[in-house]
């Protein structure tokens, strides 16, 4: 124990000697996960729509208020023909064409039907699903409102009606940073313990004092836990300040125990700081180091099901998934955080966590190689 305090004394000397990257570590998560959360959502807005009214009835100008008044379109253009507003898609000034036929107000009342055309810019597959999806939302709820008008109201009042009471469970609001503020926490705490860890060891190589700590009486696990340690505190710590800057900014407070977050973060944290251990066993430059994690990190955030849900992923990718810790603490902090998951519901995640844990730890410690 005596050797393992030195070591710790050691590391922690060398961590707040260099004060510059002390305030990276602890000051780049905080601003990271104000901004982040702001920028990554889902929510479409803004889409670019083109109108061609060949009508120019007042039933094509209340369907043109309908689609532009609702928040999600903004019309960039209002063509003559077709060719021109296909020409707005190309040059992206577009994301939509509706088109509205001649003698839609007139057909729409004799024939009591009607045809619109619609075409979507598909580049971006999910703009484009979302953006068709809100106008034909938005089209079907006008078609109710033009036959509640011409219809005759003793028959339409004698037609069945299905009323529909919907409530959001856990998210009432649909707040969407709600539901990304604790995968990007998640995220931030991987990057800061895996990043580190994997560039401790390297670091020691690089300066020569691994051959001192090679014929020095140390052993392997005692070299191991020195170098594991100190970061698994700052771990916490930018876990600790991850919380408050969801709670002042955000204003949210975890459902579940805060204590059952820190439960769960403290043996995630051994086993992303063993695998970045271990990655450091293999390299010799601080370079390699970082390019290997950087690999591994860019697998386990966009697989870990921080922007795309695992349950849409393919087969073989849920397969990697399971493999994948991250995607064990990203579900684990929305469970706690949002629906306030008990120590019960997340203790599957806890025990594969702790494997996870076991194995990275003592993958570093045979792979460390001693020479005295």
């Amino acid at each position: 124990m005596r050797i393992l305090r030195f070591l710790l004394i050691k590391e922690f000397k060398q961590i707040f000697r260099n004060r510059a990257i002390l305030a990276i570590i602890l000051a780049m998560p905080v601003i990271q996960l104000i901004i982040l959360p702001l920028a990554a959502n889902y929510e479409v807005k803004n889409i670019n729509l083109a109108v061609i009214d060949n009508d120019h009835s007042d039933y094509s100008r209340d369907l043109i208020t309908e689609v532009t008044s609702s928040g999600y379109f903004r019309l960039t253009g209002y063509s003559q023909s077709y060719r021109k507003a296909l020409h707005l898609v190309e040059e992206d000034k577009a994301d939509i064409i509706l088109e509205i036929p001649k003698n839609f107000e007139k057909e729409l009342l004799t024939e009591n039907q009607q045809q619109l055309f619609i075409t979507i810019n598909a580049v971006n597959g999910t703009k484009a699903g979302l953006g068709g999806g809100y106008i034909s939302s938005i089209i079907q709820e006008y078609n109710n409102q033009i036959r509640i008008k011409n219809s005759v109201p003793d028959k339409f009042n004698a037609m069945p009606v299905i009323e529909i009471t919907s409530s959001n469970w856990y998210n009432p609001n649909l707040n969407y940073q709600l539901y990304m503020v604790p995968g990007v926490l998640a995220m931030l705490v991987t990057l800061v313990g895996g990043f580190l860890s994997a560039l401790n060891i390297v670091k020691e190589k690089e300066g020569g004092t691994i051959e001192q700590i090679n014929v020095s009486p140390i052993k392997k696990y005692h070299f191991i836990l020195g170098k594991l340690i100190p970061f698994w505190i700052l771990g916490n710590v930018v876990f600790g300040l991850g919380l408050i800057v969801s709670w002042i900014f955000y204003g949210i407070v975890p459902l579940g125990s805060i204590l059952l977050l820190y439960g769960f973060v403290v043996l995630y944290l051994l086993a992303i700081l063993g695998f970045g251990l271990l990655v450091s066993t293999f390299c010799e430059t601080q370079q390699q180091a970082m390019l290997i994690m950087f690999f591994f990190i860019m697998i386990f955030v966009l697989m870990g099901g921080l922007f795309t849900s695992i349950d849409s992923m393919p087969e073989w990718a849920k397969m990697v998934s399971k493999f994948n810790p991250v995607s064990y603490f990203i579900d684990v902090m929305r469970m706690v955080i949002i629906k306030g998951s008990t120590f019960q519901d997340i203790k599957p995640h806890m025990l594969i966590i702790i494997c996870f844990a076991i194995v990275l730890n003592f993958a570093a410690i045979l792979n460390y190689r001693k020479t005295s």
